[in-house]
């Protein structure tokens, strides 16, 4: 996928590019509850991206397994985390996200509120680490979400790539990033746990994967 920006005439909702739009055309769009359902929202200063939600079992289940790596691993190290998906994070004005899924962790961080409006990051800081997981938009991932990301603040984001298993792991810091073969935010995980766990869940059902999981991380 190409990541360039375009000039629209008018902002549409199947436009799975970066197109340029004002804020008040971008909230239009994504505060539309009947889109909820139907597509994800980003925005970067004077430019927009929406995605068509994914609907496929390789995406959900890819979402699934990072999803029971990452608690499963909590509860064996005693960490405390909060996870989300689908949950958009506002920076009013600049920036918006929606990753596939994103996590608090540690024990210093506010429990987000329980309703369905977009996380204020003027009020709460952004998720610590966040995962998307790539059928068609990788080029996107990798490329300007990256940035989008580490002008958010967030700590670790990973992209995995869903047609072969592969995770790309970032550690982020002053605007910059570099890929890791361990989470820093989740010490003592190896993103190569994540990727066997992607692998195995080809043959496995999410038991299985869980019992070799456990043992693991209690090995």
């Amino acid at each position: 996928m190409v990541n360039t920006v375009t000039t629209a005439p008018k902002v549409e909702l199947d436009c799975d590019r970066w197109i340029k739009a004002s804020w008040d055309e971008f909230i239009t769009l994504s505060d539309d509850p009947t889109h909820a359902e139907k597509a994800r929202f980003y925005y970067d200063h004077d430019t927009m991206r929406i995605e068509m939600a994914a609907l496929g079992p390789l995406h959900g289940r890819n979402n699934s397994v990072v999803y029971d790596v990452i608690s499963l691993f909590a509860i064996a190290r005693n960490i405390r985390i909060l996870k989300l998906t689908n949950t958009s994070f506002r920076k009013t004005g600049t920036q918006e996200c929606q990753p596939d899924c994103s996590f608090y962790i540690g024990d210093r961080f506010l429990l987000t509120p329980q309703n369905n409006s977009s996380i204020d990051l003027d009020q709460f800081e952004v998720p610590h680490l966040v995962v998307e997981i790539a059928t068609t938009s990788l080029n996107d991932d990798l490329g300007r979400k990256r940035i989008l990301y580490e002008q958010l603040g967030v700590k670790e984001y990973w992209v995995v790539n869903g047609g072969d298993s592969q995770v790309y792991a970032f550690e982020m810091s002053g605007g910059r990033s570099g890929t890791i073969k361990e989470s820093q935010v989740l010490e003592g995980l190896s993103i190569a746990i994540v990727e066997e766990a992607l692998k195995r869940s080809l043959t496995e059902d999410d038991s299985a994967i869980a019992r070799w999981l456990l043992q693991t991380f209690n090995g």
